[in-house]
């Protein structure tokens, strides 16, 4: 059968599932296109045209090499097609954006025919996604004397690729749609458990809210067509939990604009919104698409007379609608001031100033973030190469400097990786800053759309600025199924061959590996100076700062070294008083949260970085926190450590890398070896007191400083989705953390889950020690309720077993995985036994493996939002709660919340993970080392 046969038959199936044809990436097949288009009687002419035109995906792919090859052709008068002239063909690669196309348009534009040559140089002209390669062959013709590239130059230095594009509208009419009330997750927008589906935009788009929800939509589009729909989260924030780039592209799909006529279900432009904004990572997102986000502040604190926030009874503010943004709404957003207005424009109802920054309005204008990017590096190269100073048309990078105030952590990182800044300035919070890129990290479910995205913009390799990168396969590691079978492989070959370490050998030399993605990167951080940037709201190191981001921001690291951001505000966090004995340290990290609320009110540390003085903890037990503050809703997180603990959390570090190297995870270009090569600078530097640990300066302004008391926190804590609150914007938040006693002891658990990116080894330990402990009190230990325990890695099994621990938990699970016989699909039903399931993110993703429907959850891991550890069902909704490792244990022996007594007969003697705060102020780095 021709690949041109299977492709048709793709169709009829894709036409039972009301889909359209697939976009088309394959080179083989593009060629059997263009033979039948070529043949004037073939019968499948007509529809081949169509394939070839506006069904063939551009950039990188081999489909899109083979399509420029013959447009080039055509071009030529070497093939003559009456559909496609060579003005049309010409049009046709001005929208495959980059790689072959630019290509082939190089090759015309410096070709001996002076008409071709013109009209493909006034094309290249509209092109940014170009490389060092296609810039040197420019700088190569315009040494030799060539007009055409001069005259390309030229354009580029005025950046008129940018100049020469509308501009963003003065007003934009918007018709609301309340996709939900309270914080939307960006499980509603892109359920996890459709994360298979996400390179196939049309498939993923029907995942979206509700199938009722998407008519509505259409409803309103149908209703307004000079209007464009903005999704909003009433009374809450949207797109909180992940960054989710199939968010966004869902969003765009169904209320967004066409990028192109020429490329499929590919769209740009949404506008969403929300009563309490949007959440910091999936606003960069909204960004990389040209998108708008908008701060409604619809919904206010109502004050008493003397201006006191009125409490409801269960201690909640009451809140006052300011304005309706009832679903049918028709707004308007006036981009010139700044403003949310009514219908007629003659009422400004909030300041949407934030939105429309000049960075920001710079992507709307292009259309992605993508373009401004190496729009702006285009034109640098193009000025440098023709001696002239390039012409003033992007907004200026904002410098924030204020004179006598000293830095914070991740001011100190900003300064040290900041590029194109002006030399000797020192760089405050809200600075808006390109910075070199030095680890990124691509996970599994979202990383064939960060190999989309790389071959849109028509990358092929790493930058080579950046030092290490990492492909996971953590968060389809519990079932090996037909879809994983088809993704995953393919995944690793194409990131292999782009120059990232990869869990998965495609030459299947050395073992798979499923290690969680965020315990791989906070090992290859092996500098607290350094900039992280992974395509998980989890990439939350304890070493440098790191930043969860959609899978086009890292694609963009990985192509170019660098991201642009504001410099962040950042929030103190420090400890005070004696940690309890039978306390574990998850307890503190929520009680954090817990005593900021109390503190403050408000949420301060959303959108903001949480500074967080724990010196004392080496960076596995530290990231429990730093993990955490992705749900606390923060930008990022910083650990100040002390100069002893961070070179041990470097040893440790380099060790495992060695364990990579061993295992045959090295790559070509030495990237391993290089890594640790970095650790022992930075171990030398900081033993030489050259350049000690990362800490603020003494004069560090920050938005606000936590002061946790260890004294209070007196037993263990528990973060409840609170699913019942009669108040919908209080469901499904992190803000809701109750001590045990709460539930008297009562509260019925169906399941346990020790596992995911929040539990390290000392967490594996708990859990066998308790063991231990009951068979030895007991003689035996029996399960009321399943107990799900995943490892986050491999190395963590093999010194479990080294140490004699994984003996026990053998001895009591009735399932243990086996990688060489990897479970083909995913658990249905659970016993009441102990699960030992692979390494990897199991429950806590929900895209493979649940709990039932309607069970109460007691997990560690960090996800409580709705529907992904576990879903509703018709009689109760399911809940996710989340506590320490020995509160989950007891619980699922007991098949309920254990009351205080029970807790701390069943931890005693058992080694807690433990914290003390700094008592010895360690020394203050000095500005020098920025």
């Amino acid at each position: 059968m021709s690949l041109y046969s299977e492709y048709l038959k793709e169709i009829e199936t894709r036409k039972g599932e009301g889909l359209h044809p697939k976009p088309i990436d394959d080179g083989a097949l593009v060629h059997e296109l263009i033979a039948q288009i070529e043949d004037e009687a073939n019968p499948d002419r007509k529809d081949s045209l169509e394939f070839f035109i506006y069904n063939t995906l551009p950039g990188t792919t081999s489909a899109a090499g083979v399509k420029a090859a013959f447009l080039k052709k055509i071009i030529l008068g070497e093939a003559v097609v009456a559909e496609i002239t060579p003005d049309f063909a010409f049009e046709l690669l001005s929208h495959m954006k980059g790689g072959p196309s630019v290509g082939v348009l190089l090759d015309l534009a410096l070709g001996d025919d002076a008409a071709i040559a013109q009209q493909a140089g006034d094309v290249l002209k509209t092109q940014v996604f170009l490389y060092e390669a296609d810039m040197e062959r420019l700088a190569a013709a315009l040494r030799e004397g060539n007009a055409v590239a001069r005259d390309i130059l030229e354009s580029y230095s005025k950046a008129e690729f940018f100049t020469k594009l509308p501009d963003v509208e003065e007003e934009i009419k918007v018709v609301t749609y309340i996709a939900a009330e309270g914080d939307i997750s960006t499980d509603l927008l892109s359920p996890g458990n459709q994360a298979h589906s996400r390179s196939d935009r049309e498939l993923h788009g029907k995942c979206m809210i509700s199938p009722e929800a998407q008519a509505e939509i259409e409803a309103l589009k149908a209703q307004h067509p000079d209007k464009r729909v903005m999704l909003i989260a009433e009374k809450g924030t949207m797109g909180v939990g992940s960054s989710r780039m199939s968010g966004v592209n869902n969003v765009a799909l169904w209320t967004g604009k066409k990028a192109s006529p020429y490329v499929p279900f590919v769209n740009y432009a949404p506008v969403v919104a929300g009563t309490n904004g949007i959440s910091p990572i999936f606003l960069t997102t909204v960004g990389v698409t040209g998108g708008i986000g908008l701060d409604l502040k619809n919904w206010v604190k109502k004050l008493d007379a003397d201006g006191n926030v009125v409490l409801d009874e269960d201690g909640n503010p009451v809140l006052e609608q300011k304005y309706s943004v009832e679903t049918g709404t028709v707004l308007t957003i006036n981009t010139r001031d700044k403003t949310l207005c009514n219908e007629a424009g003659d009422e400004v109802l909030v300041d949407v100033s934030s939105a429309f920054t000049p960075q920001k309005m710079e992507f709307m204008k292009a259309g992605s973030s993508y373009a401004v990017v190496f729009g702006k590096k285009l034109q640098t190269f193009a000025a440098e190469t023709l001696g002239v100073t390039p012409a003033p048309v992007f907004a200026p990078s904002k410098e924030v400097s204020i004179e006598g105030q000293g830095l914070t952590a991740v001011e100190k990182i900003f300064n040290k990786n900041a590029v194109g800044v002006t030399d000797g300035k020192t760089l405050h919070a809200g600075s808006d800053v390109r910075v070199k890129v030095n680890i990124v990290g691509s996970q599994d479910t979202t990383g064939l759309m960060t190999a989309q995205e790389l071959e849109a913009m028509a990358a092929t390799v790493i930058s080579p600025t950046v030092d290490g990168a990492y492909q996971s396969g953590c968060h389809t590691a519990s079932v090996w199924d037909k879809k994983a079978q088809a993704n995953i492989p393919r995944l690793m070959q194409f990131m292999n061959s782009f120059g990232l370490i990869t869990a998965r050998d495609p030459k299947g030399e050395y073992h798979a590996m499923t290690d969680v993605i965020h315990k791989v990167l906070n090992d290859l951080t092996v500098d607290d100076w350094d900039i992280i940037i992974g395509g998980d709201s989890h990439t939350r190191m304890s070493k440098g700062v790191a930043f969860g981001a959609d899978s086009g921001t890292v694609a963009l690291a990985l192509a170019t070294g660098e991201a642009t951001m504001p410099i962040p505000e950042s929030v103190k966090v420090t400890f005070k008083g004696t940690m309890k004995s039978y306390m574990d340290f998850r307890d503190v990290v929520h009680a954090t949260q817990a005593q900021m609320l109390k503190q403050f009110g408000d949420n301060v540390f959303q959108g903001r970085v949480i500074e967080v003085h724990i010196g004392t903890l080496l960076a596995d037990q530290a990231f429990t926190f730093t993990d955490w503050t992705a749900e606390m809703k923060a930008k990022a997180s910083i650990c100040i450590s002390q100069d002893e603990t961070l070179i041990e959390s470097l040893e440790i570090a380099k060790g495992r890398i060695q364990i990579m190297i061993d295992k045959g995870m090295e790559n070509e270009a030495g990237t391993l070896h290089g890594l640790i090569a970095k650790a022992d600078r930075r171990i030398a530097e900081i033993r030489s007191g050259e350049k000690p640990a990362l800490a603020p300066d003494d004069n560090a302004k920050y938005f606000a400083e936590v002061v946790v008391d260890l004294d209070q926190i007196d037993e263990p804590m528990i973060a409840d989705p609170d699913v019942n609150n009669a108040d919908p914007s209080r469901r499904y938040t992190h803000d809701t953390i109750r001590p045990v006693s709460y539930y008297g002891g009562e509260k019925k658990v169906d399941l346990g889950f020790v596992g995911s990116c929040m539990v390290h080894k000392g967490d594996m330990k708990i859990v066998a020690q308790m063991l231990k402990n009951l068979e030895r009190d007991q003689g035996k230990v029996e399960f009321k309720a399943p107990l799900v325990v995943a490892a986050p890695t491999y190395n963590i099994i093999d010194e479990l077993k080294a140490e004699g621990d994984w003996d026990i938990l053998q001895k009591y699970s009735g399932f243990e995985f086996d990688d060489l016989f990897p479970k083909s699909s995913a658990r249905t039903e659970y016993e009441n036994i102990l699960y030992l399931e692979r390494p990897g993110c199991n429950l806590c993703m929900g895209n493979q493996e649940k709990a039932a429907k309607g069970d109460t959850v007691l997990a560690t891991s960090t996800r409580l939002f709705q529907g992904r550890v576990v879903e509703d069902s018709a009689e109760k909704k399911g809940e996710s709660l989340l506590a320490s490792t020995p509160v989950v244990v007891l619980s699922a022996i007991l098949g309920r919340t254990p009351n205080v007594d029970e807790y701390k007969s069943a931890v005693e003697g058992i080694d807690l993970t433990k914290f003390s705060p700094v008592t010895d102020k360690p020394a203050t780095a000095q500005s020098v080392h920025f």
